[in-house]
């Protein structure tokens, strides 16, 4: 197992370095100048030439690149000061360090990720197990009708008829906000709760299908037919031997979409006005701010490989048949 985890990490390591090479390589090819666009309107060629000095822009690209690497992991100088690791640069439009901006952004979409994440699974969950449990039936086709109506949906529009008629039509819901949990939690709950229904509708309609096919599948297995021909209850077969194995495959889909969330629910946050980390990428990339950009980029795919790491860590505790080379 240890070998196992130091072979991902480094694995993952590897990627990381080579998003932000491509991300920041890419950038430089863009025909807009970070300097002038940091500098504004009325920019003179003296106050260019102090901007390009002072965030290091004067320098060849290469150097550039490995100054922020270097920069993540020990610190950076910069003319305007002393930037301590993880040193993620300046923003060129807000000159504030990325990575306070990073963590002021963070609170909100983690709570995006972990309320919704929550919701979906449990729901999502139940709904696959019950139509598979009652396979055939009118409970089971109802299930899998309303699955199908859920993943047609999109965020964008159930989020819109959702403020439309819970929040300024009905009132019986808050205007969705970010409130610290440590301050006020019922504040944060129900600041979060229109959100993490709209985005739990998205994901519970593939995870409830997922785990109906599943367990389907599952049932269908030598050693589930073995169980039944021993006598065992049919509750016990289902949720003993069937669920194990049906749960794997889902807890690699549910460590990739967590991550995703983690790494910004864009359409969401933008829906619901959050100001999370999926929001600040999308800004960052409208204004062309490349510090800021990496930033956003590194975490969100850190979150995805971490994620992934966990649960091909999990496998061998999730289904006994599954070891790790």
């Amino acid at each position: 197992m240890l070998r196992f985890l130091a072979r991902r990490s480094l694995g993952a390591i590897v990627i990381l370095i080579l998003i932000s090479a491509i991300t920041f390589f890419l950038f430089f090819a863009l025909p807009a100048e970070p300097a002038r666009l940091a500098c504004g309107k009325n920019c003179d060629p003296t106050s260019l030439a102090m901007i390009n000095k002072n965030l290091g822009l004067d320098q060849p690209v290469p150097v550039q690149y490995w100054k922020f690497m270097v920069g993540i992991v020990a610190g950076r100088d910069f003319a305007v000061g002393h930037c301590a690791a993880p040193c993620f640069g300046y923003s060129f439009v807000s000159q504030e360090p990325v990575w306070s901006t990073i963590v002021d952004r963070f609170p909100t979409t983690l709570s995006l990720a972990i309320g919704g994440a929550a919701v979906f699974l449990v729901c999502g969950i139940g709904i696959g197990m019950i139509a598979a449990w009652r396979r055939g039936t009118w409970i089971d086709k109802f299930f899998s009708s309303l699955s199908l109506l859920g993943a047609s949906m999109q965020i964008y529009f159930v989020g819109v008829l959702a403020l439309a008629w819970f929040v300024s039509g009905l009132g019986i819901m808050d205007q969705p906000a970010y409130y610290p949990f440590t301050e006020n939690p019922a504040k944060w709950f129900s600041g979060m709760l229109l959100p993490w229904v709209v985005l739990s509708l998205i994901f519970m309609a593939n995870y409830s299908r997922m785990t109906r096919s599943q367990m389907v599948e599952q049932l269908q297995e030598d050693h589930v037919r073995t169980a039944r021909a021993k006598g065992l209850s049919s509750r016990t077969v289902f949720f003993r031997y069937a669920w194990r194995g049906a749960i794997a495959p889902i807890v690699t889909i549910f460590g990739i979409d967590l991550g995703s969330l983690l790494g910004g629910a864009m359409v969401t946050e933008y829906t619901f006005t959050l100001h999370g980390i999926g929001r600040l990428a999308v800004e960052s990339v409208q204004l062309t701010d490349l510090p800021m950009l990496m930033g956003v980029m590194l975490v969100s795919s850190a979150a995805i490989v971490v994620f992934n790491i966990l649960v091909d860590a999990a496998y061998a505790f999730i289904d006994p048949r599954v070891r790790l080379a």
